[in-house]
C-alpha cells in the first residue's frame, strides 16, 4: 500500500520534477509508470505489430531502461521526448531479435482518423465509413520509417522538435520524412477501391 502523501506528492509533480524525486526515492517511480504506461504500450502496439502479450513484454523492458538510465535523463529535453525515443529503441531491438519485418496491429481510434483525415483529404469527398477500412490497410503497407512518423505525429500528437529528439534526427529530416509519408499514405490511400 503506498503512502497518500507521497501519492498526492508525485501525482501533483510534473514529469521532470518526477524524475528528480524517483532519483531520491524508488517508489516515485512507480508513478512514472503508472502515467506512461497505456500511453507507451499504445505506441508500441502501433509501430511494431507484436501481438499484446509481445508488446507487454517490450513496455517492461522500456521501463527498465528508463529506471537504470534514470540518473543520464538530459533535462534539456521533454521527459516524454526520452521515454519515447527508448521506447523506439527498444521496438528495434525487438525487431532484430526477431529478425522479421513487422506487421501492424492498428487500433484505429477516432481522433487519429481525424486527425490523418483532415490532413490527408485534398478532394474533401472521402467518407469517414470509407476511412476507417481503409487506413489500417495503408498503414500496414507502409515502410515502418514512414508509419512511425505518421503514428507520432497524428496518433501521439507530437511536433516536429519532440518526433526530431524520439527518432534523433534533424528537425529538417522530420519534416522530409512526415511529408514523404503523407504522400506515401496519399498514394496507397488512392489505390485502394473507391465506391462513393
Amino acid at each position: 500500500m503506498r503512502n497518500d502523501s507521497l501519492t498526492d506528492l508525485c501525482f501533483q509533480k510534473t514529469d521532470e520534477e518526477l524524475v528528480v524525486l524517483a532519483l531520491e526515492n524508488q517508489d516515485c517511480f512507480l508513478y512514472i509508470v503508472e502515467r506512461y504506461e497505456k500511453k507507451l504500450l499504445s505506441y508500441i502496439l502501433r509501430i511494431s505489430g507484436f501481438s499484446k502479450e509481445d508488446a507487454e513484454d517490450v513496455l517492461q523492458e522500456v521501463f527498465v531502461k528508463i529506471y537504470i538510465n534514470l540518473n543520464s535523463f538530459d533535462d534539456n529535453l521533454k521527459f516524454s521526448s526520452w521515454v519515447y525515443r527508448i521506447t523506439h529503441n527498444e521496438v528495434i531491438n525487438n525487431y532484430r531479435k526477431k529478425k522479421a519485418r513487422p506487421q501492424s496491429a492498428m487500433n484505429l481510434d477516432d481522433e487519429f482518423l481525424n486527425n490523418l483525415a483532415s490532413d490527408m483529404r485534398t478532394d474533401g469527398h472521402i467518407d469517414a465509413h470509407y476511412i476507417r477500412e481503409n487506413v489500417e490497410k495503408v498503414m500496414e503497407k507502409m515502410e515502418p520509417k514512414y508509419r512511425e512518423v505518421l503514428v507520432l505525429r497524428f496518433w501521439e500528437d507530437k511536433d516536429y522538435s519532440e518526433i526530431s529528439d524520439i527518432l534523433k534526427k534533424p528537425m529538417g529530416t522530420v519534416a522530409t520524412l512526415i511529408s514523404r509519408a503523407k504522400k506515401n499514405f496519399q498514394q496507397e490511400f488512392e489505390k485502394q477501391d473507391i465506391n462513393l
